[in-house]
């Protein structure tokens, strides 16, 4: 392109600023052709909304309290991997019968942390 690197950075700049405008293009006509179906069920959408917001305070309300004995643990609560809240007696796993996997878990990161190799065999001449 025979560009010294002022004039290269400038073109650069300028196709990233047209691809940007190109998506934002696509982004704005597929967001109209969206508005005009949601039009047309607008009524739905609503009521299933209300029932979104519901479900979230109650589990905002349930995330104070240990799940085995419904203690309340305020900020000292433990965050198990299984998603629940348990107090300091039960945020072992052993005591609040947890039922995520750790062993598997483990294995799989392990797996993808240290991939195997195979080297090729080598020929004896």
């Amino acid at each position: 392109m025979n560009m010294c690197s002022k004039c290269y950075r400038d073109h650069r700049l300028k196709e990233d600023q047209s691809v940007t405008v190109r998506a934002f293009v696509e982004k704005s006509l597929s967001s109209t052709s969206l508005l005009i179906h949601e039009s047309v069920s607008e009524e739905p959408k609503y009521k299933s909304d209300e029932a979104v917001v519901v479900s979230a305070e109650s589990s905002t309300k349930a995330a104070n309290r240990c799940m085995s004995c419904n203690k309340k643990v305020g900020i000292v609560g433990f965050k198990c991997k299984c998603g629940s809240t348990f107090c300091g007696s039960h945020r072992f796993p052993e005591e609040h019968s947890c039922t995520y996997d750790f062993k598997v878990a483990a294995e799989v990161v392990i797996a993808k942390q240290n991939p195997k190799v195979f080297a090729d065999k080598l020929h004896k001449i």
